[in-house]
């Protein structure tokens, strides 16, 4: 009997493709240049900032398959498709699958910790949005009554300036690895689902769903 024929589905829109290429390309440009503490990774770090915000927006106004509640499952679902990978025969879904949802949610949490301990960072140095919080080290500074009193103060704030980095350099490497994670999950749901998912993330199609 002859098989029908399936038909592309367009599932990803141009926004959730647009988001996900350009932040592949920032943080890879982030990450190379942050032991540089260079302009470049502060304004990289500003477009990941931008990029992200939008995604959560858009998680709840935007199409379809790109908002939260339509790939976001419960611990049973999750498990069940993970068993059902792990066997080689799994339910198609249109859009992310129950552990690419969780991917997502854990990449953006990730993310999100990522930028604001670097914005801590940039502001224990004096800049950006988060430095207002330590302008009463700069007033207190100006009026220490010693020279003592002054190399204290410098000194807890190069202590909070590397704590945040070591903080930040955490998350940057915990990216590191969740993206690892993620490119070999995509890899063995491409072959498990018979879906080339790095195509259709290009394109905005599937072949098969449900």
């Amino acid at each position: 009997m002859k098989q029908s024929k399936q038909h592309p589905k367009y599932v990803w829109d141009l926004a959730v493709r647009l988001f996900h290429w350009s932040l592949v390309i920032t943080f890879i440009i982030a990450y190379l240049t942050g032991d540089e503490e260079s302009n470049l990774h502060i304004y990289t770090g500003y477009i990941i900032l931008a990029l992200v915000s939008f995604r959560i927006i858009w998680g709840f106004i935007g199409t379809k398959h790109a908002r939260f509640k339509d790939f976001i499952y419960g611990p049973s679902e999750i498990l069940l498709h993970a068993k059902g990978l792990f066997l080689g025969k799994v339910k198609a879904y249109t859009g992310h699958n129950p552990l690419g949802g969780l991917m997502v949610m854990v990449l953006l949490l990730t993310l999100i910790l990522t930028i604001v301990s670097g914005l801590k960072v940039y502001g224990a140095e004096g800049h950006g949005p988060l430095a207002q919080i330590n302008t009463s080290y700069f007033i207190s500074s100006a009026n220490a009554s010693s020279p003592d009193e002054y190399n204290e103060e410098h000194h807890d704030d190069n202590d909070a300036e590397e704590f945040w980095e070591e903080i930040h350099e955490f998350f940057a490497n915990l990216m590191l690895l969740l993206i690892a994670f993620h490119i070999l999950g995509v890899l063995i749901s491409s072959k498990v689902e018979n879906e080339n998912l790095v195509r259709a993330m290009l394109t905005g199609y599937k072949q098969n769903s449900d």
